[in-house]
């Protein structure tokens, strides 16, 4: 989408929104209700229009213009609204207008608002682009993209406006990348492919690379490859390196969990809904975007992304329930379930960011397990964390950004569940507390690193549709991290 700003100025044609604060109609929203004859305040009154956060009313062809439709946008009480309602406020413009091929929209902040005006309008625009998403590449016959491919947003400032957009712009880029992995099928984003991705990211300065299996092996990583020995696609895994500040500070570093299709192994999943694991490797697409939207916007920190990229498929080479694995760290893992296998990858992941790196703290996300659905939804992804500074921050930035966790417990009574007599401990804990039993099975591969786990089932795939994604991959964690760096971890 060509998003641009500009002065604020009155079309003499097409689609224009404009902005209703929650004490009525603007400047320019005033002079546009006098051009139509008052039309706007009458549409208002008798449609009840209350000017609330995330409403619309759109007028067709008001009459004193040449203008095809003007749409009212609620801004909602100017002392309430966070960032992230303007964000919806932008889809809900751009879905209003989705048909038509340009829009204009006159944003004109209501005195006394919250935020400042140019975040606002900044905010505003990046829920238009994030709207104009669409996955439609295999699509032949109807490819069923928006018309709407031209937005001017028109404000005060468009200067300082555009300079807030930037960074956001680039985050936007981030979330679609993650997005188009998650929504890629499995025949195309195997673990090779993936890995190709994620080097094109070294166009942007981040330095990129991918282990190889045997480069696995020398370190030990039995864990991992257990699970994609069933494979006729390699097993990979990529590191990603963005140093944005001086050498001497210790990175920041998150690991993503990256199953490119994952049938359960031996223990093969039912076939109804297998078409979504797909999208399993959610925690690597994050990863993935986050490294790009921290080196678009040039992030001042350093960060270390590892994804851990494998198939779960059965067959004569796969790994069996009860075969026995020795992990990169030595600890050796019975495995009794080989569709808990997200896990196996993330130990050896965990293990090699915090023997190598030697990282402030890691945070690692995955689509782990279906029990975080029961617990929470599709509103929530499940924290996990040995750390209540990192427990903080991470809900702060989840709040800040509308990608919320929710801390659930670890404790050594669940610890116990992971115990077996055949070996240092098992990938299952049985059928009670399973995103906790799994979380506690990737605490023993953090060495006391401050960590946190983020079970993001319930939030990566099949999420609802929101005004700023229709899509099935929400491309979630890319968002809630890049806010997590950006308030904590810079400078």
């Amino acid at each position: 989408m060509n998003l641009t700003f500009s002065a604020l100025k009155i079309p003499t044609s097409g689609t224009l929104g404009i902005t209703v604060g929650d004490k009525g109609l603007g400047t320019l929203g005033k002079k546009l209700n006098k051009m139509t004859g008052g039309a706007l305040e009458r549409a208002m009154k008798n449609s009840g229009f209350k000017a609330v956060s995330k409403s619309s009313l759109t007028v067709l062809e008001p009459s004193g213009t040449k203008l095809g439709k003007i749409i009212l946008i609620g801004m909602g009480r100017s002392s309430a609204v966070k960032s992230h309602d303007l964000e919806l406020l932008g889809g809900k413009f751009a879905a209003a207008c989705e048909k038509d091929k340009t829009a204009t929209v006159l944003f004109e902040t209501p005195e006394g608002y919250a935020l400042k005006s140019d975040e606002a309008a900044a905010r505003f625009a990046l829920g238009v682009l994030l709207r104009s998403y669409r996955f439609n590449k295999y699509k032949t016959v109807k490819k069923n993209a928006p018309v709407l491919n031209k937005v001017t947003v028109g404000v005060s400032n468009p200067t300082s406006v555009k300079k807030a957009y930037t960074p956001l712009k680039g985050l936007a880029a981030g979330m679609m990348t993650a997005r188009d992995l998650v929504n890629e099928p499995a025949n195309v984003l195997h673990p090779t492919e993936f890995a190709k991705r994620a080097n094109n990211l070294t166009k942007l300065g981040v330095t990129v690379e991918v282990l190889t299996e045997a480069q696995m092996k020398r370190l030990g990583m039995g864990a991992l490859l257990g699970v994609g020995q069933g494979s006729v696609q390699p097993s990979k895994m990529v590191v990603m390196q963005w140093k944005g500040a001086a050498k001497t500070k210790k990175p920041v570093a998150f690991v993503g969990k990256g199953v490119c299709f994952d049938t359960g192994g031996i223990s093969i999943k039912p076939s109804a809904g297998m078409e979504d694991m797909r999208g399993d490797m959610g925690g690597a697409a994050a990863v993935t975007g986050l490294m790009e939207a921290l080196a678009r916007r040039k992030a001042k920190a350093n960060v270390v992304g590892v994804i851990g990229l494998v198939e779960n498929m059965p067959s004569g080479d796969a790994q069996r329930p009860g075969d026995i694995v020795t992990s990169m760290s030595g600890q050796t893992i019975e495995v009794l379930n080989t569709d808990a296998e997200g896990r196996l990858v993330l130990a050896d992941a965990l293990w090699y960011t915090q023997q190598r790196f030697k990282p402030q703290f890691m945070i690692d996300l995955a689509t782990l397990t279906g029990a975080i659905l029961v617990a929470l939804g599709q509103e929530y992804a499940g924290l996990f964390t040995n750390n209540d500074k990192i427990a903080e921050r991470l809900t702060q930035a989840g709040e800040a950004e509308d990608e919320k966790v929710w801390r659930m417990p670890l404790h050594e009574k669940f610890d116990k569940m992971i115990d077996t007599p055949n070996a240092d401990m098992k990938n299952i804990g049985g059928r009670y507390a399973g995103s906790t039993t799994a979380a506690q099975f990737l605490q023993r591969f953090t060495n006391k690193v401050p960590w946190a786990h983020l079970d993001i089932a319930g939030t990566a795939m099949g999420s609802p549709k929101t005004p700023t994604s229709q899509s099935w991959a929400s491309g979630y964690g890319v968002k809630l991290l890049n806010r997590f760096v950006q308030d904590f971890y810079e400078g």
